[in-house]
């Protein structure tokens, strides 16, 4: 069984970027899945920091509206790893999931943590790449032509041990 993870489609994140081509390949994702029966499951990442977009009880930390209505089951976390003090393996293993997609944002951080946390947890894991995003880009790191969504999935690639593919590669279970 496979299942879509849909990583921290919040306000605070959604809002402070131009994300419009990955909320689209993050919704097709999530038709599918929905059609074929699979379980659609979304991550909000919550901070108990006042300061943070992703305040707990904030706006910002609401899913966004273009997601809402998809979200029947919600995990809150507390790190980058969606596994970390979560009931989430238990809810996949609940459902017979051995193999996860990955979609959502904060690409560098989220996206890359939950991935390598599912593999080393012994899921079967595809990263796609485009149907991630993150408000970061090189400024941030100091590094002005770096493609974050990019570097994330190559490097992810040459483990051997992740699946990482574009959205039209993508072969839907």
């Amino acid at each position: 069984m496979e299942a879509l993870l849909v990583i921290d489609v919040q306000n605070g994140i959604v809002e402070h970027g131009e994300f419009q081509e990955e909320l689209a390949r993050i919704e097709k994702m999530i038709l599918h899945f929905k059609e074929k029966g699979k379980p659609v499951i979304f991550l909000r990442h919550l901070d108990s920091v006042e300061e943070s977009t992703l305040y707990e009880g904030s706006r910002g930390a609401e899913l966004h509206e273009s997601m809402k209505g998809y979200a029947e089951q919600v995990i809150e976390k507390r790190t980058p790893s969606s596994f970390y003090q979560t009931n989430l393996a238990e809810v996949l293993d609940g459902y017979g999931v051995k193999h996860v997609y990955i979609t959502g944002f904060m690409t560098e951080f989220c996206c890359l943590f939950t991935s390598i946390a599912a593999f080393d947890r012994g899921y079967q894991v595809t990263f796609i790449e485009d149907a991630t995003g993150t408000t970061n880009n090189g400024q941030t790191y100091e590094m002005a032509d770096l493609n974050i969504r990019d570097f994330v999935g190559t490097v992810l690639h040459w483990s051997e041990v992740i699946n990482v593919v574009d959205f039209d590669e993508l072969e839907l279970p």
